[in-house]
This record gives structure tokens, C-alpha cells and sequence, in this order.
């Protein structure tokens, strides 16, 4: 099972998607964040994957609008942010069998993780 975590109209997701595609795994998961927001658990296994940093985008539009209260915060506040501004959310953030495996979108990155549908 993969899913992909995202916003449909991001560049780097549909770069993603597309990869998807072209390897013939049609089969994922797409989660939107802007209509299903992660839950604290999830942003939660994201920070553990993501090196246990957070899994934001601070080069975004959004961080810049948020990045002091961001910054000030105890986790619980981050994690509501977080929430509240998806479009901070490093994307896309790829899952393979429960398990993340990529933030963000690189071919070499998807082809040593995916491999070949078959092995999916």
C-alpha cells in the first residue's frame, strides 16, 4: 500500500504523481491535506522520519507567516500550526506500507524505495 500526502495543485506533487504513474503504479493513495488535515500522531511519525525535525517547509510563503509563533512554540502549538497552515507541510511525503520513506519529491530517491511495482 502507498500513499502519497499532499496538495493536488503543488509542482513537486504532481512531479511525484506523475513518476507514479509512468512506473504503472496507479494504485495509491493520494491524501489532500487541505481537505483531510494530518492528525497529531501523524505529523508526530513524520518528525520521528523526518530525522525528528519537523516536517515543515521553512522556505514556504506560509512558514515566513507563521515562523515566529512557529518558532516560540511548545510541540503541542507547533503540531495545531501545523494544522491549521498544511501549506507549511514538507511535500509530498511518501508511504510505503505504513512506513515513510520520502519528504519531498526525487526520482533517485522513488526508484531506490519503489522499485518496480512488482515488488510493491
Amino acid at each position: 500500500m502507498i500513499k502519497l500526502y499532499g496538495i493536488p495543485n503543488c509542482d513537486t506533487v504532481k512531479k511525484a504523481k506523475n513518476y507514479l504513474y509512468l512506473k504503472g503504479i496507479n494504485d495509491f493513495e493520494f491524501i489532500n491535506f487541505k481537505t483531510s488535515p494530518p492528525s497529531p500522531e501523524l505529523i508526530k511519525k513524520w518528525k520521528r522520519a523526518y530525522d525528528n525535525n519537523w516536517p515543515v517547509n521553512t522556505r514556504s510563503r506560509t512558514y515566513q507567516k507563521i515562523k515566529e509563533r512557529f518558532e516560540a512554540a511548545g510541540e503541542e502549538l507547533k503540531i495545531e500550526l501545523i494544522q491549521q497552515n498544511t501549506s507549511v507541510i514538507k511535500r509530498p511525503i511518501l508511504e510505503v506500507h505504513g512506513k515513510v520513506v520520502a519528504f519531498g519529491f526525487s526520482e533517485s530517491k522513488y526508484t531506490t524505495v519503489i522499485y518496480v511495482k512488482e515488488s510493491i
